[in-house]
């Protein structure tokens, strides 16, 4: 996995937004851990947690409800197609189709905290006629509850093991130069045992 933390202190709220959406629509990117950073990162005092939270959640929403309207727009087939994209097997399809048209909303609440259906039963449940009322509230309570528990993970691991990160940073910057400038040495030095093998050779010849 990349390392996240460069790519949100980079890029700040845009990158929370697009992680999350893009999840959301069954793209294989860290959804999960870009929330987890981030609440780490407020602890830190580099981001403002009602932002965190508000681009999270409407991101969140927002990509759902955009797989539901495909689903809803394009149907059945649409769905087949899409889950050939993201390589879901028929019979997972067959599966998460089942539980969305037994369960309705409630399978949309519960599936936003497992992550290899979350993306999936939006275009299920527009395609198998889940009226618009009962999914977008089942979305909106959903996100309202899961945003904010990946992102108090994040803080809750900062507050307990922060300042031992932090230590580990600072020490691992230290190693990184040490290693640094033992690499420039050695190569310093190799170079110079060939330049003196070079000039002994020639004065032997």
């Amino acid at each position: 996995m990349p390392d996240l933390r460069p790519l949100i202190e980079h890029w700040g709220y845009v990158a929370i937004f697009v992680f999350v959406i893009l999840g959301n629509l069954g793209i294989p990117v860290p959804e999960e851990s870009i929330l987890v950073m981030a609440g780490y990162l407020v602890w830190q005092g580099e981001l403002r947690l009602p932002l965190v939270l508000l681009v999270g959640i409407f991101s969140a929403i927002s990509g759902d409800n955009l797989g539901y309207w495909i689903g809803r727009r394009y149907g059945q087939a649409a769905v087949v197609r899409y889950g050939r994209w993201v390589r879901l097997t028929p019979a997972r399809l067959d599966a998460t189709r089942r539980v969305v048209t037994r369960y309705g909303a409630v399978a949309v609440f519960a599936a936003r905290f497992i992550a290899g259906l979350r993306f999936l039963v939006g275009p299920l449940a527009g395609s198998t006629g889940l009226p618009p009322f009962g999914f977008v509230t089942a979305n909106i309570l959903g996100a309202l509850l899961y945003v904010p528990t990946m992102v108090a993970a994040g803080y809750g691991l900062a507050y307990g093991l922060g300042d031992y990160v932090q230590k580990f940073e600072r020490v691992a910057g230290r190693v990184e130069h040490v290693v640094l400038f033992g690499a420039i040495l050695g190569t310093a030095g190799a170079l110079g045992l060939r330049a003196l093998r070079v000039r002994r050779d020639r004065r032997d010849a």
